[in-house]
Parts: structure tokens; sequence; C-alpha cells
């Protein structure tokens, strides 16, 4: 009922305990907080908070556009919903070093269990578009450094990602991936990697957990969670597919209605209203107030 009774620091220190453990993390985007729920009990180890989803959300497009403020009270919604570590995009940290060290503890004030600060110059876009720029390294290693000074549990998890790869090459981003680590990343996000190949040169160089980011419809190919294993992935996320999935079966139904003026012919497409009492714990309400739940839900 209401929130998880789990708190930040306990998720933060499972969240590197499972990491220490070499077991693959699967981490779903979480385009709300009841999705976030809805990860945790279909069994995933985590919840991704997307900082494209939460521009989407908010109607806007994914170059920076959204303030510390609206990503924060996002991410206190989502990661107060599960008992799950939740991992959010950070973006540049919205600023130079002192705002990335405010980002890191507003963040954490929101009870996350890690955050990854990337390296593209502001306005930043998708990781998997072209275009792209980066900032040079200097830039780049104070900004982790910020980060990694700023916070105060010692248990959440400081990532770099490094989009370096599609500016100038694959060298290029082992090079920044290392010098990243020693800055203090705790873990390495190489975005928009163009095989298995370019995940196991990176993984060769560094001894700290690494991300790979399986979005649809990029520069990467959608590769199975076995296939990123064998190549030494420690996280893997899907960062907009249920939102995706959601905007898709919502347009569907919205043509059916225009077109037939009923859904009645997708009741069997839809959650159910007894599926979603549950995954609120409708019921567990009536521990405080007996009138709350006090009726049948037919299916």
């Amino acid at each position: 009922m209401l929130y998880s009774s789990v708190p930040a620091h306990e998720k933060r220190a499972a969240f590197r305990a499972r990491l220490a453990s070499g077991e693959l993390v699967r981490m779903p985007g979480a385009f709300n907080p009841l999705s976030a729920r809805l990860i945790e009990r279909k069994g995933f180890e985590g919840v991704y908070i997307s900082g494209a989803v939460l521009s989407a959300d908010l109607g806007l497009p994914d170059i920076g556009l959204t303030t510390l403020t609206e990503v924060a009270g996002r991410s206190a919604q989502i990661a107060r919903m599960t008992d799950l570590p939740a991992l959010v995009d950070a973006d540049t940290g919205f600023g130079e070093p002192m705002n990335v060290a405010r980002t890191v503890q507003t963040l954490e004030d929101a009870g996350v269990a890690g955050l990854h600060i990337e390296d593209q110059v502001n306005p930043k876009r998708c990781g998997h578009l072209d275009g792209k720029q980066v900032v040079d390294e200097n830039t780049a290693l104070k900004r982790i450094r910020a980060a990694a000074d700023a916070r105060r549990d010692p248990n959440l998890l400081i990532m770099a990602r490094t989009d370096i790869r599609a500016v100038d090459g694959l060298a290029a981003a082992i090079d920044r991936a290392k010098a990243l680590v020693d800055a203090g990343a705790d873990a390495i996000f190489p975005e928009a990697m163009a095989d298995l190949s370019e995940f196991e040169a990176v993984r060769a160089a560094i001894d700290v957990p690494m991300l790979a980011n399986m979005t649809e419809f990029g520069k990467s190919d959608l590769f199975t969670v076995d296939q990123l294993r064998d190549v030494g992935v420690n996280i893997v996320i899907w960062p907009v597919s249920l939102l995706r999935l959601a905007m898709g079966a919502a347009e569907r139904g919205l043509d059916q209605l225009l077109g037939e003026g009923t859904l009645k012919p997708m009741l069997g497409e839809m959650q159910h209203r007894a599926d979603l009492y549950d995954l609120i714990d409708y019921e567990g309400y009536n521990a405080f107030d007996t009138s709350v739940f006090n009726f049948d839900v037919r299916r």
C-alpha cells in the first residue's frame, strides 16, 4: 500500500551488491509510477527513468528542455513506488560542475539508486540521432569528479555516459571511458555502439559495470539479454519501449473509436479493471478504511 517500504539507501546497497555479483540487471524504462510497479511485479531487477520519456511525456523533444526540478520530481514519484533500484538519466547534469553537484544531491534526495551524466554539449540531443557534439575531455572529467564528490551516500551509483563513439569513433570512446573511470565513474554507458564487438572492446578496457542501451529505431541492433551478457554487459535498459508500446496501443484505440464509435472489440487488449486494482493494491487500503474497498470487481 502507498509507497515502497524499502529506504533509498537500502535500494542503493542492494543495487551495488547485485552489480558486484556479476548478475546482469534488466531495467525497463518506466513512463510513470504505475508502470514501475508493473516492472517490479513482472520480475525485473531495476527501473530506468529516461530523459527522452520524460520530455516526450511533456510533449517536448529530447534536446535538454526539461529542468532539474521536473526530472527530480518525476524520479521521486517513480522511485518511491517500487522496491527496485531506479537509475535516472541526468543528461549533462543541467549545467557545469557546480550545477552537476547540485543535480546529484537533488536526485539523491529523490531516492534514486543511480544516475548517469553524459559528455554532450548543451543543448544535448537524443543519443541515437546524427549531429551530436561532445565536450572536450577536461570538461567531461570535471562533470564526473563533481558528481562523485557531491554524493553523500557512497552507494549512489555515478555512471558516466559517453557519446563520443558517433563523433570520433570507437577508439576515442574507449579512451574516454577509461578516463571517466579514472575520474571517479562507478559505471560506464557507451552510447550508440554499432555491434556486439564494440561492447566487447569497451568491456576489455574498463573494470567497472557497463550499460547497454537497447532503444528501438536507433543506431544499435536490438541484441538479446543473453547476447549482451556474453560480451560482459552488466546493465541493460529499454528506455522508451513501454511508452512506445502504450502510445501505439492508444493510437490504435483512438482509430477504432473514430472508425466504429465503440471500443468493445478491443476489450481483450486492455488491462482489466480488476488487474489495475490489484496492481495499485486497492484492497490494501482497506486496512485504513473499510469503506474504501467494499465492492466486487467482475471480470
